[in-house]
C-alpha cells in the first residue's frame, strides 16, 4: 500500500514525541543488541496507540519524520505496519499475520466487489494452503472480495480487522463479513480486488511456502497464478484478471499498487482496440507529468493516431520514493510499446493536478499540450463505467 509523502506538521503531542525518540533511536542503533532494546519499546508504544485507536499520533509522527529523517521514517512505518497486521492479541505462543491476495481486473462492465460463495471459499483455502502458505498454518478468510474503497481505513482499523480475523484463524475457520456498512465501490475500467485472510502459526514457525526449503517465492507465484487464479473466475464474471502473489497485508497491497500501473495501460489498450475497432498500432499515447509542489503522477492520454481528441486516459501515480528523476518515464514508454503502441508523445510541460469540475475525473494531456477531459465517442461511452482508471 502506498506510503504517502507527507508535509510537516507542528505542535507534536507527547505520544508522537515518544515515537520520534524511539524511531530515531532504532534508526541510529549500531548493534543488534541495541536494535532489540529500541525495537521492543517502539513495538509497545505502537501497540498502545493502536489499542487506544490514536491514529493521529501515529500519522503525526510519520508526518514529522518524512521530512526530518528518511531512515527513522522507514523504521517507524515498518513497525506500525507490522504491529497493525500482526493483530492485537494476548496469545504469546503464536504469530498472527493479516494477509492479502490481490487480483487486478478490467471489464467493460462493473468489476464485482461482493460476498464469496462457500464453494469458492473452499477452493481458495485449498489453493492458498497448497501453494502459498507453509505446512500446518491455520487460516481464516474473510468471505468478501473487497474493493480498495472497502479496505480498512488507517492503521487502527487494520489492527482491529486483523484481530477479528486472527481469532477466527485460531480455530481454522472463516469470518463472515456484514456488508450493510461497507462503502460504495467506485467503478473503473481497471481496478484491484482483495481477498483478505489471517494466518496463525507457532511463534517463529514459517508462514509462507517460500520460507520452507523445498520452495522459492517464484515457484509459489507460478503455482498461485496457475492454480489459485482459476478460483477467482467465478467471482469476476465478465472480467479479464491477473492475480498478485499473496503476502503480508501491507506488502501485498504495495505490490498490487505497483503492478496495477502497467496493468491499467495493458487493459486500456485492449479495451480501446476492441471498442474502437482499431489495432494498438492505430493508437497514440501522450504522456506528461502532473505537479503539485513536485511531480505526483504521470497521466497518459490516448487518441486515435490520426486524431487529436483524447478518448481515454490512465493515471500512473508515483509511489514511495519515486520522483521525476527515476526510471518511471522509461517504464511507461516501455509498457506502451510492449502493448503495440509505436506513436508515443512525451510532453515536458508542468501540468497542474487538474480534475473535471462536474464529474471529478482527471484531466489528461492532449497532443496540443493541453489538459483535457477524456471522451469516448458517444455510442461507446454509454456502455462504460462512469470513471476511467
Amino acid at each position: 500500500m502506498k506510503r504517502n509523502r507527507l508535509g510537516r506538521r507542528g505542535g507534536l503531542p507527547r505520544d508522537a514525541e515518544q515515537l520520534l525518540w524511539l524511531a530515531n533511536g532504532l534508526a541510529d542503533s549500531s548493534s543488534r543488541a541495541e536494535d532489540h532494546f529500541w525495537d521492543q519499546r517502539l513495538a509497545d508504544a505502537v501497540d498502545n496507540l493502536l489499542r487506544s485507536e490514536d491514529e493521529d499520533a501515529l500519522n503525526t509522527a510519520l508526518d514529522h519524520l518524512s521530512t526530518a529523517s528518511a531512515h527513522a521514517y522507514d523504521e517507524l512505518a515498518d513497525m506500525i505496519e507490522s504491529r497493525a497486521e500482526g493483530a492485537l492479541k494476548s496469545d504469546e505462543q503464536h504469530d498472527v499475520l493479516l494477509i492479502a491476495a490481490p487480483v487486478m481486473a478490467w471489464s467493460r462492465y462493473r468489476i464485482p466487489a461482493a460476498p464469496i460463495a462457500a464453494a469458492a471459499m473452499a477452493n481458495l483455502r485449498v489453493q492458498l494452503k497448497a501453494h502459498v502458505l507453509a505446512k500446518d498454518v491455520r487460516l481464516a478468510l474473510a468471505d468478501f472480495l473487497f474493493s480498495p474503497d472497502q479496505l480498512p481505513q488507517g492503521y487502527c482499523a487494520t489492527a482491529d480487522f486483523a484481530t477479528h480475523l486472527g481469532k477466527a484463524a485460531g480455530t481454522d475457520t472463516d469470518l463472515h463479513i456484514k456488508t450493510d456498512n461497507l462503502p460504495e465501490t467506485a467503478q473503473f475500467l481497471s481496478d484491484t480486488r482483495y481477498l483478505l485472510g489471517a494466518v496463525m502459526v507457532p511463534k517463529g514457525a514459517p508462514i509462507f511456502r517460500w520460507q520452507e526449503e523445498d520452495c522459492t517465492r517464484e515457484q509459489a507465484q507460478d503455482q498461485w497464478r496457475a492454480q489459485g487464479g482459476a478460483c477467482f473466475a467465478p467471482l469476476l464474471t465478465g472480467c479479464a484478471f491477473e492475480v498478485v502473489l499473496p503476502n503480508a497485508y501491507f506488502a501485498a497491497s504495495r505490490e498490487a499498487d505497483k503492478a496495477s500501473r502497467p496493468y491499467s495501460i495493458q487493459a486500456s489498450v485492449a479495451f480501446l482496440s476492441t471498442t474502437l475497432d482499431t489495432p494498438a498500432t492505430g493508437l497514440r499515447a501522450v504522456v506528461a507529468p502532473f505537479f503539485e509542489r513536485q511531480v505526483e503522477e504521470y497521466r497518459i492520454g490516448f487518441t486515435l493516431r490520426a486524431q487529436s481528441e483524447v478518448v481515454h486516459g490512465v493515471v500512473w501515480p508515483l509511489l514511495g520514493a519515486e520522483d521525476e528523476s527515476s526510471e518511471t518515464l522509461a517504464e511507461i514508454e516501455a509498457t506502451l510499446r510492449a502493448c503495440g503502441i509505436a506513436d508515443v508523445l512525451v510532453l515536458d510541460n508542468e501540468f497542474p493536478m487538474e480534475y473535471c469540475d462536474d464529474c471529478g475525473a482527471p484531466m489528461y494531456p492532449s497532443p496540443e499540450g493541453e489538459a483535457v477531459h477524456a471522451e469516448l465517442p458517444e455510442e461507446q461511452a454509454e456502455q462504460m463505467p462512469k470513471h476511467l482508471h
